[in-house]
């Protein structure tokens, strides 16, 4: 396998190469790490590099596979966003509040992960406690974009976003509290998924906002997002607000048709506000696609979806909830720009954050409603591709328009997948996403895409 290939192969590839004898999780590993010090310098997706560790979890899977073991992410190499507990490494969160702190335990899903026989590379960056950008100034360097050094990857899984990219490692976690797997996912090129709220466990994971928070996978294809969310999935007593509802397969039903799925396509007027003309058009191309592969793709109404700033009041609220004490006693400790985004959600009153609640229960019964009469909904998962470092350093910007935050609010499955390129070589991004739960419909629906279009193919000039 020439070395370009082996840095982004997919998760079914490896595992059989592996159970071939033609590659092992040592060989992949190494090759991983070495790549890793070769480009890190530029990319900086990693905050610690967990080198020894990996190659002991690599030969503990090769003996594995001598034993014949047949899990399917035995001996594939990932990464973890900073906000996930790992024992005995550091976690930061991205913060110089936490630099050098050790947690003792792992995250859940870093355990579900590790039981399963992936090969721990290191810890990814993230923005600031997931929510503040890493200007010039900050502790940590923040992630580049592969695809053009001067754009960012995406947040607040930055890290995560540009190592799958740049072909450093297969998988990652991500967590997602307004679009923080879907927006890397899309200005980096990759597939992210924001399962169901409750779908995978959230213990050890540093909070943002305790009802918006999901965790999710991250990979550069649809199948490979399967594989890690079967190992995820699944109710956890440790975190309040994990669901007992059943596990599905999500890998075997992927190959099957879509023909006859009704996709809707909601709120024209809201989801392609101010969108980039070539966001607009890559959209519309892959809506054909959807209909020429067989599906029902029509426009549904969804009124209520003006009610999602809603998410910034909650998000905000809970948030500053969350770091009171610490913004109150070491608020040198915070980066500018996430100092400023604490205060002011401490400013909110408890009657804002109730109405907003209010608001965003409306809009979920609405979505749901809506999704009593499609099987999917389809959107661009950005207006624009991915801004410059210098338009994100702009104080006078205001925060980013979004089209990810009302999955956020609803709680229903998402996911990110390539859908185009501008002319400037940045990648577009399309989501799906469908009923709680649902997780297997929307990944047969992505992957279906995925297999019609070769989008995902394509390597940044690294």
């Amino acid at each position: 396998m020439a070395r370009d290939d082996l840095h982004y192969a997919s998760i079914r590839d490896l595992g059989q190469r592996f159970r071939e004898r033609k590659l092992s999780p040592v060989e992949l590993t190494t090759a991983l790490l070495e790549r890793i010090e070769a480009l890190e310098p530029k990319l900086h997706t990693f905050v610690t590099v967990t080198a020894e560790r990996a190659l002991a979890d690599a030969k503990a899977a090769e003996a594995a596979l001598g034993r014949g073991d047949t899990r399917p992410l035995l001996g594939i190499p990932v990464g973890y966003k900073d906000l996930y507990f790992t024992r005995g490494i550091k976690t930061t969160a991205g913060s110089a509040l936490l630099e050098n702190w050790v947690p003792t335990t792992d995250a859940t899903c870093v355990t579900r992960l590790q039981d399963a026989g992936c090969v721990m590379l290191g810890k990814l960056i993230t923005h600031e406690f997931a929510w503040g950008i890493q200007t010039p100034e900050h502790r940590f360097k923040p992630a580049r974009n592969p695809w053009n050094l001067d754009h960012i990857p995406g947040g607040s899984s930055s890290g995560s976003g540009a190592a799958l990219a740049a072909g450093l490692c297969v998988g990652a976690l991500g967590s997602d509290t307004g679009g923080s797997i879907r927006g890397p996912a899309s200005f980096s090129g990759i597939v992210g998924l924001k399962p169901t709220y409750g779908r995978c466990s959230r213990a050890g994971v540093v909070t943002l906002s305790w009802t918006l928070d999901h965790t999710g996978p991250m990979a550069r294809t649809v199948e490979d997002c399967a594989y890690l969310l079967q190992a995820l999935a699944g109710h956890d007593p440790a975190d309040p607000a994990s669901s007992r509802a059943p596990v599905s397969d999500y890998v075997t039903p992927l190959g099957a048709s879509v023909r006859g799925f009704k996709i809707g396509v909601p709120a024209r007027d809201f989801f392609l506000e101010g969108a980039d003309p070539e966001v607009a058009r890559a959209f519309e191309q892959a809506l054909q696609t959807l209909q020429t592969l067989g599906a029902d793709v029509r426009d549904v109404p969804l009124p209520h979806i003006w009610d999602s700033p809603s998410f910034m009041v909650i998000m905000a609220s809970e948030a500053f909830a969350y770091h009171e004490r610490d913004v109150r006693e070491r608020p040198e400790m915070y980066g500018d720009l996430l100092r400023e985004r604490l205060v002011h959600g401490g400013l909110y009153t408890s009657a804002e954050y109730v109405q907003a609640m209010r608001l965003r229960e409306r809009l979920r019964r609405e979505m749901l409603g809506v999704l009593g009469t499609v099987d999917l909904l389809a959107t661009p998962t950005s207006p624009k591709p991915a801004p410059t470092f210098a338009t994100m350093y702009d104080t006078s910007l205001g925060f980013p328009r979004s089209n990810t935050p009302p999955f956020n609010i609803s709680g229903l499955p998402a996911l990110a997948l390539p859908c185009g390129f501008s002319t400037r070589g940045l990648p577009l991004s399309l989501q799906l996403a469908g009923r709680p739960f649902d997780e297997a419909t929307v990944l047969r629906a992505g992957h279906a895409y995925e297999r019609a279009t070769e989008w995902h193919t394509r390597r940044p000039p690294v």
